[in-house]
């Protein structure tokens, strides 16, 4: 299974990533690490665009062709993301599920955006400014959404995973 995280810097996206993928024995593909990465080898000259993206597409598929459930952790904020990533398990005959990570408590929010410490070396967090002024298209109704403002990280991946293990019969490759 893919299983598609997304939501704003400082959502608790990566937080949850990492529990889920410890509970299931997952597939953590982060795209933060990978873009950092990407920068830090020196190969561009400029911004690194969609190429963290379309690396992590393939991590992923070549994870889901190997039978393993994998986290895709990104913002994900467009449209086009979240459609590349349903092709990427499309690609892979598994299943896939969309989860929205947001922070309902915008004090909160703005508190873990502006005082959390980076763990990937080099990267650069957005400001508050930053993450507020970012595009970020609606979801719609797909996603199962997870609110970090609401519960500690070990009751919503519990959730989730109820979640997931519900949907699990009624989700099609």
């Amino acid at each position: 299974m893919l299983i598609i995280l997304g939501g704003l810097p400082g959502s608790g996206k990566t937080t949850i990533a990492r529990a889920l993928a410890k509970r299931l024995r997952a597939v953590h593909v982060r795209v933060d690490t990978i873009e950092q990465s990407i920068r830090a080898s020196g190969v561009l000259d400029s911004d690194v665009g969609p190429a963290g993206y379309v690396a992590a597409y393939g991590v992923a598929e070549d994870n889901l062709t190997l039978g393993n459930t994998v986290i895709a952790d990104s913002v994900n904020c467009l449209q086009v993301t979240r459609d590349a990533w349903l092709a990427v398990a499309e690609r892979s005959a598994m299943p896939a599920v969309e989860v929205e990570v947001i922070c309902s408590d915008k004090a909160e929010h703005r508190r873990r955006v502006e005082t959390r410490v980076t763990d990937v070396q080099g990267l650069l967090k957005p400001t508050w400014e930053e993450v507020t002024d970012r595009v970020y298209e609606d979801w719609g109704s797909r996603p199962i959404v997870i609110d970090t403002a609401t519960a500690n990280v070990d009751e919503l991946v519990t959730d989730l995973v109820s979640k997931l293990e519900l949907g699990r019969k009624s989700i099609k490759p």
